[in-house]
């Protein structure tokens, strides 16, 4: 059972490599989000979220 979950997880992260909004490191993040005053809000929000969803990833990963 922790093989499958394990794959899952590596499934949903190459999932988020391959998107069309990439996920950013937090970096990135503060940079664009410093960079564009306002502008592009949605874009940001979505690299947010993607950004934060990778961080759950590695959570679990570390916790099996």
């Amino acid at each position: 059972m922790e093989t499958k979950i394990q794959e899952w997880l590596e499934d949903q992260q190459k999932m988020l490599d391959r998107g069309i909004i990439a996920t950013p490191i937090e970096e990135v993040l503060d940079m664009f989000a410093q960079s564009n005053n306002g502008a592009n809000d949605f874009l940001l929000m979505q690299m947010a979220k993607n950004y934060g969803y990778q961080l759950a990833i590695n959570n679990l990963k570390n916790q099996l």
